[in-house]
Formats: C-alpha cells, structure tokens, sequence
C-alpha cells in the first residue's frame, strides 16, 4: 500500500525511495510505521503523511495507524531502490 504514496514533487513512491524505515503489526491490529522526509522541511509533509494515513487504515484488519517521522538516519539517495534512482536518472 505504500507503494501508491508519493511524494508530489517526485515521481516515484515513498517506499521505493526508501523513506520508510519500519513497519510493525501488532496482533491487536495496530500498524506503526517509522518514516522519514527527503528534507526536514518538506513543504508536502502533512499531504504525504495524510495520504499514509488514510492508505494503511484501508487495509483489512487494521484497527489504528501510528506514523512516526524520524530524522535519524538522515535520508540520502542510497536508501533509494535501484529502480527508483533509474526512474530519476541517477544511474
């Protein structure tokens, strides 16, 4: 579900780009998820994290959503998948 989450400015998914460093399923159903920006004053933050949000909560068996934005690790573009670094040119 991740993968349909995308940054307005870049045209590939939040998950390819590597911004998300934890996912965890409670039994209860409770989905916590770690993630970071590509910069800390991403001007799309509330649309992206609105967008998680609403995305995960679709999910069958999922009883809440906790997104957590962490800054540690710092982002960079070597977090990014193979086929998200080709889809913006950086390789």
């Amino acid at each position: 579900m991740l993968r349909t989450v995308y940054d307005p400015e870049i045209p590939v998914d939040i998950y390819s780009l590597g911004l998300v460093y934890r996912i965890d399923l409670a039994d209860s159903g409770e989905l916590t998820v770690d993630m970071t920006l590509t910069a800390p004053n991403c001007p799309m933050a509330d649309f992206i994290l609105e967008d998680v949000r609403m995305k995960l909560e679709s999910i069958e068996g999922v009883t809440a959503v906790n997104v957590n934005i962490v800054f540690e690790p710092e982002w960079n573009q070597d977090m990014m998948s193979e086929e998200a670094k080709l889809e913006l040119g950086l390789l």
